[in-house]
């Protein structure tokens, strides 16, 4: 039988500055609850080369970031230190929206039959639209954590967790999910 893991994703300064205040204490509750019951956390942040040679002009997420950001120099691209990770838990970088892009997160994934993921972060409409989508495909159980998530759009977010994410896997609040595994 396979294994659960929670990641924790782009849970960085940078993002946590363009959410509400409220958003945080949720995903500490999450990783704390993953902690807790021995539920493997794999934090994924978005990791840009220094001169951005990973970024094509031509993408529009990424092709206008100026230089320097995202890049392993940039304060606002650490993981927040409330939801930083322990020394026994895998950091994973990717540098496009979805977790699994230009990473080994799939290999890393199936050494520790892990096959299904709860997912947590910022953004809904970003890494954890592509990434719930991306793993469904890939035959991974998905669960998104629709309260350890958060969207710039609150509008967006309610739409994708009511539409969206319960088509490809399943939704709960962390609440709900604390309450299954423990």
């Amino acid at each position: 039988m396979s294994r659960t893991a929670l990641l924790a994703m782009d849970l960085q300064n940078t993002h946590l500055a363009r959410v509400p205040e409220d958003y945080l204490p949720r995903a500490v509750r999450a990783l704390e609850t993953a902690r807790r019951t021995g539920v493997p956390v794999i934090h994924v942040a978005l990791r840009l080369r220094p001169d951005h040679a990973d970024v094509h002009s031509r993408n529009k997420m990424f092709g206008s970031v100026p230089a320097g950001l995202y890049t392993a120099d940039d304060e606002g691209a650490a993981i927040h230190p409330d939801v930083a990770p322990l020394d026994s838990e895998l950091v994973v970088y990717k540098n496009r929206v979805s977790a699994f892009a230009g990473n080994n997160l799939r290999q890393l994934l199936e050494a520790q039959d892990i096959g299904h993921l709860v997912l947590a972060g910022i953004a809904t409409g970003g890494i954890v639209l592509s990434t719930a989508l991306q793993a469904a495909d890939l035959d991974y159980g998905v669960t998104v954590l629709s309260d350890a998530c958060v969207d710039p759009s609150p509008e967006l977010h309610d739409a994708l967790v009511t539409h969206i994410f319960a088509r490809r896997g399943g939704v709960a609040t962390v609440g709900e999910w604390a309450s299954s595994v423990s």
